[in-house]
């Protein structure tokens, strides 16, 4: 696996309706995480209009504040 960057949860955004925490991409779209995928232990990030990923460097206490405003309800999402 080629990762792109290295990139600080900090320097992320937190959109709290979807939960996921997005990061601008060279190709103009942005690199998505969900937080539920942060709390399991994942780390990459990846891009849905291109090939590349940033790990994103992150403690687990980074994400308590996230965890605790968004109540981690599931979110329903069409096709």
């Amino acid at each position: 696996m080629s990762i792109y960057d290295q990139v600080e949860i900090e320097d992320m955004l937190f959109d709290t309706d979807l939960q996921i925490y997005t990061y601008p991409c060279p190709c103009g779209d942005k690199f998505q995480i969900s937080l539920l995928d942060l709390l399991d232990g994942s780390d990459v990030a990846v891009c849905p209009s291109c090939s590349l990923m940033i790990q994103v460097i992150f403690e687990p206490e980074d994400l308590e504040s996230a965890a605790t405003e968004s109540v981690l309800q599931p979110v329903a999402v069409s096709a």
